[in-house]
């Protein structure tokens, strides 16, 4: 991802598991996108934490130290749930690999450049509506999904102190 650009990224949990459907796990990525954008590392416009994927629409706009800010969200949380995990769950995220024991996270997360206004709106609909889609259903209505931004668009809703108005970019 180039620096300054507005991006749309997926990031989703190892085989598709489920890891984020409790509110602490789901915490720790709040807590890691805050401090990244308290930092002036990046800015986040638009999120959805769903059970085994994340969607976000952010700008990364300097490196946290030498690694890039999405390279530091995954690695942070990974660490977190690491931590949070009794052993017997923890084995489903082992890897045999000599530089770690258990990978959170798929390799290669999904970025898509945002270069029109028209792509970043139909991402922000996708990003908001993704609770209520097909096989989740985890709410009626995109604005009562906690771990959204729909509300902050939708009613005002200061749920994310960090979070930036995406209309005010185009």
């Amino acid at each position: 991802m180039d620096l300054g650009e507005l991006y749309f990224w997926t990031a989703t949990i190892n085989g598709w598991q489920k890891l984020l459907e409790k509110d602490s796990f789901k915490d720790i990525i709040i807590r890691s996108l805050k401090y990244l954008c308290n930092k002036g590392k990046i800015d986040v416009f638009a999120f959805v934490i769903m059970p085994n994927h994340i969607h976000l629409i952010w700008r990364i706009n300097e490196l946290n130290g030498k690694e890039t800010p999405q390279g530091s969200l995954l690695k942070y949380t990974a660490h977190e749930f690491k931590k949070m995990l009794p052993q017997r769950e923890l084995e489903g995220y082992a890897v045999p690999a000599s530089n770690k024991q258990y990978e959170f996270w798929q390799r290669d997360p999904l970025a898509i450049h945002l270069y029109t206004q028209k792509v970043a709106y139909q991402k922000l609909d996708y990003i908001h509506n993704n609770p209520i889609a097909g096989n989740w259903r985890l709410v009626n209505n995109p604005r009562d999904y906690k771990y959204s931004t729909a509300g902050f668009y939708e009613l005002d809703v200061e749920g994310f102190s960090f979070v930036k108005d995406l209309r005010e970019e185009f």
